[in-house]
């Protein structure tokens, strides 16, 4: 609910903060006193259309703040959409601050807990927060979207909604897999043959996924094997044979040893140093028969050659279809086996689904079924609520109604009716208000009736009806007692009074049958200091005060207008 109002700067009113509790809030004053522009404030909070006219003469700009306390289902959406947008305030998750400023030079600024956004985005969160009866662009009853998420509150349907949609989801599940087989069908003959060409050719290939790195090392040595067994023979010669003029590495290590054996004969204390020269002496040889053995294997092949690289050619040709990698192409060809197997099993599959696709569309067919009586049967009831209403507010003849409409569908749900109709998330139904005002003039769209009090009565007669189902926390009624005397005017109160059980309802009015009702009342006036003309509120907190006020709206404050005022403070209460 809206908790605070902060306005600087705007029209007439130059600075006022207001705070608001729960249940029934009346704003009274005298006509031209700046009513109108609070409620233009809420609507820039919400979004509405921020105009320079609306900045005081001789002021830069103009600032609106409002302080929401987030609860109910509106609360839990609200701080849904703040979490995603990361807009929540983690130190006060039930609080939402809401700003606008308008600018006569440069740009607008709507603000969420002091974060900018943009007005769309505000426009979005204030839908849920507050609706302002009278002004149609922020009355969600006018959106016929909304209308069967009233029903469905009203007639309490949740389970019955929550057995369609289950059966709805799987149906869908069932729907986009057939719809994705035949679409693999169509083209399946095509798709097939290359399917086989790219397993095979993959198969033939018979593929190691480690052997590539072995095949580029064996090239290297039958590339330069030539150049490979010179290096190794001459260093087997020097090794071994030694050069002319140089004997062979072990002959001359050979000789080491037999002198630093004699000299550890004679010194013992060099044992060690004997020792070291002798395993040199064995590594050398171990390192000969290595190498010799090494040199064994090196032959001059051009055909194993051939074969090397025609073999690593044909990987690298795999590679650049199918891989990056030779295991990448494995698994291509694993994904090419599936898909092949399904298209080979897509006509069985495809029964199969359409069995269980028939099944699935009985069963949601008598699902949304169900769930359309209880709508039909709940509408009833909120026909006969809202007409109740409307009596009470002297529109004896109006009459309302729930209108039901469906459409014919071959692809939708069968129902035991007999009839095919399309469906969605939501059901079968399509679901609008209608309103018939006057005798004679029949069933129009709600969407589409006369603004103004008569407007403003039925409203307030379908937001009594649907108190409990309606989550929107705060409701405004601005011109509700337009054309209604006061006899009318404390049922308006009552009604009002019944509906703040469940809502924060600010109302503005003119009469004092109404105002008696108001749990907080503020007073709205203009005055004139320093020549200059500005709206302040007071909020009346004392009975004197209201008193005095009622008085005043009855005609003057008097003392028998004050016996009036007394008396209707004591109906009401």
């Amino acid at each position: 609910m809206l908790t605070e109002l902060r306005i600087h700067n705007l029209a007439v009113i130059e600075e006022v903060h207001l705070t608001f509790g729960p249940g029934l809030v009346v704003l009274t004053g005298e006509t031209g006193a700046g009513k109108s522009i609070l409620l233009d404030a809420v609507q820039l909070l919400l979004g509405g259309r921020a105009d320079t006219l609306l900045i005081r003469e001789g002021a830069a700009k103009a600032y609106v703040e409002g302080v929401f306390t987030l609860q109910g289902p509106a609360g839990e959406q609200v701080r849904a959409r703040l979490q995603a947008e990361d807009l929540l305030d983690p130190d006060a998750p039930d609080q939402l601050i809401l700003a606008r400023e308008v600018r006569r030079r440069g740009r607008h600024i709507a603000r969420i807990n002091g974060r900018s956004v943009s007005v769309s985005l505000l426009r979005d969160i204030g839908r849920h927060l507050v609706d302002i009866h009278g002004q149609a662009e922020h009355l969600s009853l006018l959106r016929v979207r909304a209308h069967l998420a009233l029903l469905d509150r009203f007639a309490q349907v949740e389970p019955l909604r929550q057995a369609y949609r289950a059966a709805y989801q799987a149906l869908r599940t069932v729907e986009d897999e057939l719809q994705r087989l035949r679409a693999l069908e169509r083209d399946a003959a095509r798709q097939a043959d290359l399917l086989r060409y790219q397993i095979d050719e993959i198969t033939a290939a018979a593929i190691d996924p480690d052997e590539e790195d072995a095949l580029l090392a064996e090239r290297t040595r039958l590339a330069h094997a030539e150049q490979l067994a010179t290096l190794a023979q001459q260093a087997l010669l020097m090794l071994d044979e030694g050069l002319p003029d140089a004997p062979a590495v072990t002959d001359a290590l050979g000789q080491v040893v037999a002198a630093l054996e004699r000299l550890a004969a004679i010194d013992p204390s060099q044992n060690e140093l004997a020792a070291a020269a002798q395993a040199h002496l064995e590594g050398l040889s171990d390192l000969a028969r290595a190498l010799r053995d090494y040199a064994e294997t090196l032959e001059f092949n051009p055909q194993r050659l051939n074969e090397v690289e025609s073999r690593l050619a044909l990987l690298d040709n795999l590679k650049r279809k199918y891989g990056p990698t030779l295991a990448d192409v494995l698994a291509f060809a694993q994904r090419a086996q599936a898909e092949l197997e399904a298209i080979e099993s897509a006509a069985d599959r495809i029964a199969e689904l359409e069995a269980q696709r028939d099944a699935l569309r009985r069963e949601a067919g008598q699902k949304a079924w169900a769930l359309s009586q209880a709508r039909r049967q709940a509408a009833e009831r909120l026909a006969q609520a809202v007409e109740a209403g409307l009596q009470r507010l002297r529109m004896t003849a109006a009459r309302f109604q729930v209108h039901f409409a469906t459409r014919p569908d071959p692809a939708g749900l069968p129902l035991p009716s007999g009839e095919v109709v399309a469906y969605d998330a939501t059901g079968i139904d399509r679901v609008e208000f209608l309103i018939a005002p006057n005798p004679g003039e029949g069933f129009k769209p709600l969407a589409k009736i006369a603004s103004g009090g008569e407007t403003s009565r039925l409203m307030l007669a379908l937001k009594a009806a649907l108190a409990q189902a309606d989550p929107v926390p705060t409701l405004i009624f601005d011109e509700i007692d337009q054309g209604i005397g006061g006899r009318v005017g404390a049922v308006v109160g009552q009604m009002l009074r019944e509906l703040a059980r469940h809502h924060q309802v600010l109302c503005v009015t003119h009469l004092p049958q109404l105002a008696a009702f108001g749990q907080q009342h503020l007073r709205v006036e203009k005055v004139v200091e320093g020549q200059r003309t500005r709206t302040r509120v007071r909020a009346l907190t004392t009975p004197e005060a209201r008193l005095a006020e009622l008085a005043a709206m009855l005609g003057g404050d008097t003392p028998t207008n004050r016996a009036a005022a007394r008396e209707l403070l004591a109906q009401a209460q």
